[in-house]
């Protein structure tokens, strides 16, 4: 079933997602897979047990030029990046002159171009904030959106399908290294990175070979148990969520600093960044609220907004994402709290739909492979 508007963008997976039932959702003005016939726990399940593939076509793919190109990065992204070799990516952040967050992004340097792959929903803003900071530094940004495909594949048994399958094995390269590779007439670029907590690649390739490539990449197909299946976008944020990966829009906005969201190990402390100096004033303060980690009792999942209370009853804070989860089988949550509250072990309350629930804060990430 379908469940979208026709002025929807469509990835070069249209016609796969369908013949697999999927049913689709409108996700950030893309037309994308919430899940196929299995449902969204089958496939989380299958993900951490074996191996699926996620179109991700939908993020945003932005090569940057010029003899410029590495002086413009530097000068936006919270890391360090002028040390890196050709075949490395990194994660990093893009803020604003107050050290709010406006994207977090995968870097990653090519031997004559660098890449930057954005949140769909801020792929047009990340633009924008390029070109703005671009002249000075004689760069140029392209957007490849629409020319090529992206998809991930992720699972304890992905990379050793891969090996088998692609033309160089992806054991081979290192955690946020890449590689281009090519087979027949087709370039493509695997990277080895992921948003699930499982090792695996990410993919892109030109979108005139986009289903030329899925095809091949699954030709495992259902048949088998442990083979490659799609997941959609319900498994993707499951799975981040229990390796407690931010997601734009929750824990990550532009009025959150990286230091309140835990991501002070991407913030390079010895360069100057747009936003940098905001950043080292928060430093340099208790941030007003840190994000955290929540198990929940029972079964009913606390939903981005819901508010969190000390003991007593008094509101310290909310909730940015929650689920419960496939793996632990709990009912687990992040969001933000007075910093006084973070300690692993606190006891704190969670107001469920007017229902004071019981909840205790635990490490992140809730699950680790």
């Amino acid at each position: 079933m379908i469940e979208t508007s026709q002025t929807l963008l469509k990835t070069c997976f249209a016609d796969y997602h369908r013949q697999h039932g999927a049913k689709m959702v409108d996700f950030a003005g893309w037309e994308m897979p919430l899940h196929y016939t299995a449902g969204i726990v089958a496939e989380h399940n299958h993900t951490r047990r074996a191996m699926s593939i996620f179109d991700v076509s939908h993020m945003g793919r932005l090569k940057i030029t010029g003899k410029g190109a590495q002086d413009l990065l530097e000068h936006l992204c919270t890391r360090k990046i002028a040390h890196f070799n050709p075949g490395r990516s990194g994660y990093s952040l893009l803020c604003n002159e107050q050290g709010g967050v406006l994207d977090d992004i995968i870097v990653s340097r090519f031997e004559r171009h660098w890449l930057i792959v954005c949140n769909a929903s801020n792929r047009e803003k990340v633009i924008q904030w390029l070109q703005q900071h671009a002249a000075p530094f004689d760069a140029r940004i392209e957007d490849e959106t629409f020319s090529t495909a992206m998809v991930s594949v992720q699972g304890p048994k992905a990379i050793e399908y891969l090996d088998g399958v692609l033309p160089e094995p992806p054991s081979a390269i290192k955690r946020y290294h890449f590689q281009v590779q090519n087979y027949l007439i087709a370039s493509f670029t695997v990277f080895r990175s992921g948003y699930t907590g499982e090792d695996g690649v990410e993919i892109i390739c030109g979108k005139n070979v986009a289903q030329m490539a899925v095809n091949f990449l699954a030709k495992s197909g259902d048949e088998k148990p442990d083979g490659l299946k799609p997941a959609g976008l319900g498994a993707r944020d499951t799975l981040r969520l229990e390796a407690g990966m931010p997601l734009y829009g929750h824990e990550l906005t532009e009025s959150i600093d990286p230091i309140s969201a835990g991501l002070d190990w991407a913030v390079a402390r010895d360069k100057f960044f747009v936003g940098s100096e905001a950043i080292e004033r928060i430093r340099l303060r208790v941030p007003e609220r840190l994000r955290l980690g929540l198990e929940i009792s029972g079964q009913r999942i606390a939903r981005q907004g819901t508010k969190i209370k000390n003991i007593n009853g008094v509101e310290i804070g909310e909730i940015t994402s929650g689920t419960l989860s496939p793996t632990l089988q709990k009912v687990i949550a992040m969001g933000y709290v007075q910093p006084e509250y973070v300690t692993v072990g606190t006891q704190v309350l969670v107001d469920i739909r007017g229902t004071d629930t019981p909840a205790r804060v635990v490490a992140l990430p809730f699950y680790r492979r």
